[in-house]
């Protein structure tokens, strides 16, 4: 289970990456939205998927104060690098 939120939340942060630093000046610079669409759309999927990992690991092998402290590293930026950060490091005890 830690393997599949750390590859989500890697992907997920990245993904809010590319559509923050390429994406959105690509809209508002160059006037093509397409991409903005796209790694919208993909943030989004992932920024669910990494949720639905959350929630499914509860009880089974995350504790509550990991389970929130993913929940706000979901939501702030770079947030799931530092989450990850903390589950290698053994904070939670899992």
């Amino acid at each position: 289970m830690k393997r599949w939120v750390t590859l989500v939340g890697y992907l997920e942060g990245l993904s809010f990456l590319v559509l923050m630093f390429y994406a959105m000046p690509l809209k508002y610079i160059a006037g093509e939205p397409e991409m903005v669409t796209l790694f919208g759309s993909l943030h989004g999927g992932l920024f669910v998927a990494f949720i639905g990992l959350l929630l499914l690991g509860v009880g089974k092998h995350w504790n509550r104060t990991a389970l929130l402290h993913g929940f706000i590293a979901a939501v702030v930026p770079a947030g799931p690098f530092l989450f990850e950060g903390m589950l290698s490091g053994g904070e939670y005890d899992l």
